[in-house]
């Protein structure tokens, strides 16, 4: 997602190539673990295996091929990412704005980052070129994150019975659920037609293009400086704050009885809802542009999942909360 800042300083492409490479090393350290349990039939987001360490950077350099296997998982990650900054960077420079290169944020997080940001630090001039740089990211990325799909999933396995269950059980966007029918409908399922999504091991490059969808969902939410923000800004500038309240009221009870994660997004949404680019009111957006804030707006009923994360709600939180607490 693109910030925006006043000014313009200089670049710093050390700074640049430095997270860029620690990015790639985080991803790939837990891209190869999540293949590792890919290999065992096991969950990729399981991490109960006490022999392995959580963030298990020692262990993949005992044996350097092991750094290799996550490259799959590390290579769709970062490309999703790359991609849809560079489609928000490169409409920049179509405009003349003065963008920041992306800084990827190397975290140990089960998928090895937090993703990545540019920064705006010129003046956008007209609704147009608003439109233009705020859809441009999450349509590059959807593409790229179609494509992973489409391909991970036919090599992704029916999960043995018996499989415990990952520290991470996701639910799936309605994207997941076409792509996969599509791939019944032409034979391309590999022995996994007919199973449900708790009956599939999926493959790590197939948890990229969820982290991918997840991403552009987030994006896109209607409101603040998110992309879906400025969308809704450059369409309907004086609509821009009733939205950006709706979309928070919505985003409430959804944190409340589907995942607990809302919360900040909610919270993150009223610290910008009230901020936004001061551009001109004319020209309009419109013709052709029209179809695209549809498209958008399919984007974000296909990639959203009101529960990403399954039994994270907050009664499901209290009641585990409290389990453990009679268990001692």
């Amino acid at each position: 997602m693109p910030q925006l800042l006043p000014q313009a300083p200089p670049r710093r492409y050390w700074l640049h190539a430095l997270l860029l490479l620690l990015t790639c090393f985080t991803t790939l350290v837990m891209g190869a673990r999540m293949q590792y349990n890919f290999m065992h039939n096991q969950p990729a987001l399981s991490f109960e295996d006490g022999s392995i360490p959580y963030f298990p950077a020692s262990w993949v350099f005992s044996h350097p091929a092991r750094l290799l296997a996550g490259v799959p998982f590390a290579a769709a990650v970062m490309l999703f990412f790359l991609a849809h900054e560079m489609g928000h960077y490169l409409c920049c420079l179509r405009y003349g704005i003065y963008a920041t290169l992306p800084f990827f944020i190397p975290m140990p997080t089960p998928i090895g980052t937090m993703g990545a940001v540019i920064l705006i630090r010129s003046r956008i001039r007209s609704r147009t070129a608003l439109f233009d740089v705020a859809v441009a990211g999450p349509i590059a990325g959807f593409v790229v994150a179609a494509v992973l799909l489409v391909f991970s999933l036919g090599l992704s396995k029916p999960l043995p019975f018996g499989t415990a269950a990952p520290d991470y059980e996701l639910n799936y966007p309605l994207v997941f659920e076409l792509a996969r029918r599509a791939l019944e409908r032409i034979g391309m399922a590999h022995g996994t037609a007919g199973l449900s999504w708790e009956r599939l091991l999926l493959h790590p490059v197939a948890i990229a293009a969820w982290v991918g969808m997840f991403a552009t969902a987030l994006n896109l939410l209607p409101g603040g400086q998110l992309d879906g923000g400025h969308i809704i800004f450059s369409l309907a500038p004086r609509a821009h704050k009733f939205v950006s309240r709706l979309t928070i009221l919505v985003l409430l009870p959804m944190a409340y009885y589907l995942w607990t994660g809302w919360f900040v997004w909610a919270i993150l949404l009223q610290l910008s809802s009230f901020r936004h680019p001061q551009v001109a009111d004319w020209p309009r957006v419109s013709g052709g542009r029209t179809w695209l804030a549809v498209f958008a707006l399919a984007m974000l009923v296909l990639t959203l999942a009101p529960a990403p994360l399954a039994h994270a709600s907050v009664p499901e939180f209290v009641r585990g909360v409290m389990e453990q607490w009679r268990g001692k």
